[in-house]
């Protein structure tokens, strides 16, 4: 059975949902499952924007068979190349043998990798500020590479006021039968899934986001229809302030986050202890993580959203505990940035987990670490409680 929403009167979500999918691109716990956005423009010319992941093509085909309504597909815009999005081209192609497909040179590039049907016949190369008039729509393009992939851009509906923005604004989560974030209470359900997605899947490319806010901010954009999560009607400032503010690797609260790993408790114990002490001085809202127990994934999110960071944990094997070397792999890996953060190790002989874990730290851009390390050995000892003062003390001044 079809299930579409229309998002203007000529512009109607043919998306799914996918509830049963345990990790995105087999590696990030998507609990909340997540949604993959397509959406047709039903005007002179018809134009399908986007396809959607293999799992929930049927459902998708179903939607844009009902929505034609026995018309045929002049147009499918691709947007981004990556399967999640484009599995079902070839099906398109296939259902409608007369479809041109319109994207940029490297878009065709990697069709013809992904595919054995002839593209070129079909292909429609647009360039940066090119249009296609479809009868009283006409579409603009503007690419945005590197976010996350070298062939992205974006498509902006001069008429509706609608930009199709890619991975772009995307968040995990599976759709409800609502479409719009306004439908759903945002912040509280789906902004730390929005933050996640931003981090993990283009937080690397901050640079990059933000000259694509640029584009858009020239537009006049009444609808953000993203790939994943909600379309965006209302409040859309705020959403693309929030953008800014992750690609820019500024902290989102000021907020304290320990960070830990503890094999026998004597971590998690001195960091106890710590947190204690904060509270005391005043600091509210501390967010502590067990790195072994928390997902990757997650702490990228908490580190971006938080200004201050307590990294903690054993020496192992005379290395930084796995967990927590992982972590601090993928910071670094996503360009991890402007933090003020604490050191400490423990460890029962040759404790040397926190001066590997500064080395990593200094490696990245305008970090503040705290001088010196704390070393716990074996147990917290209540001499160190006056060193634990000094982190308070930088913390929260």
């Amino acid at each position: 059975m079809y299930s579409v929403r229309k998002v203007t009167e000529d512009i109607t979500w043919v998306g799914a949902s996918d509830r049963r999918l345990s990790l995105f691109e087999n590696i990030y716990p998507v609990p909340g499952g997540v949604s993959y956005n397509a959406y047709v423009l039903l005007d002179e010319k018809t134009v399908l924007l986007d396809c959607v992941d293999r799992a929930v093509s049927d459902q998708f085909l179903e939607n844009v068979s009902h929505v034609l309504a026995g018309r045929s597909l002049d147009y499918l815009v691709i947007n981004h190349m990556e399967p999640d999005h484009c599995a079902a081209v070839e099906e398109i192609v296939l259902r409608y043998p007369d479809v041109q497909i319109v994207g940029n040179a490297k878009t065709f590039t990697m069709l013809k990798q992904f595919f054995a049907f002839d593209v070129d016949k079909r292909a429609v190369q647009v360039k940066e500020g090119q249009t296609l008039c479809t009868g009283t729509h006409t579409l603009s393009f503007a690419m945005i590479p590197m976010v996350h992939w070298p062939e992205a851009m974006v498509t902006y509906d001069l008429t509706d006021k609608v930009l199709f923005s890619a991975d772009a604004f995307g968040t995990f989560g599976a759709l409800r039968g609502n479409l719009f974030a306004d439908e759903y209470r945002f912040e509280r359900e789906w902004l730390d899934e929005a933050r996640r997605y931003l981090v993990n899947i283009v937080g690397k490319y901050g640079a990059q986001i933000l000259a694509a806010l640029k584009k858009v901010e020239a537009l006049d954009v009444q609808v953000i229809a993203p790939l994943h999560g909600p379309v965006w009607r209302e409040n859309i400032s705020w959403f693309v302030e929030k953008y800014r503010t992750w690609a820019s690797y500024l902290p989102e609260d000021h907020n304290v986050l320990i960070l830990y790993a503890s094999i026998y408790g004597h971590t998690e114990s001195a960091v106890n202890a710590l947190a204690g002490m904060l509270a005391d001085a005043g600091e509210k809202n501390i967010a502590m993580y067990d790195v072994s127990v928390t997902d990757p994934s997650y702490l990228l999110a908490e580190c971006w959203r938080c200004d201050r960071i307590v990294f903690a944990c054993p020496t192992y094997n005379a290395g930084i505990f796995p967990r927590m070397e992982t972590l601090l792999a993928e910071l670094a890996a996503h360009n991890f940035q402007n933090r003020r953060c604490v050191v400490m190790e423990q460890g029962t002989w040759a404790v040397s987990s926190g001066k590997q874990i500064r080395e990593i730290l200094s490696g990245l851009k305008k970090m503040d670490i705290y001088e010196p390390v704390l070393t716990v050995k074996s147990s917290l000892k209540e001499e160190q409680l006056a060193d634990l003062s000094g982190i308070v003390e930088f913390l929260t001044h």
